[in-house]
């Protein structure tokens, strides 16, 4: 989720396109909060780890 979410905001980045860039961005956040969440042990929607 993190990396797709770079992908999105680089190529929204350089196309010039917002809505691929906020995308990308929240899916960059997400992606990180669930990272962190997994790492401390804290299952989260029954899952305790997210690859």
């Amino acid at each position: 989720m993190i990396i797709l979410g770079i992908i999105l905001a680089i190529i929204g980045a350089v196309a010039g396109i917002p809505v691929l860039l906020y995308v990308g961005i929240a899916l960059i956040v997400i992606g990180v909060v669930l990272e962190t969440m997994g790492m401390t042990g804290h299952a989260v929607a029954g899952r305790r780890h997210y690859y």
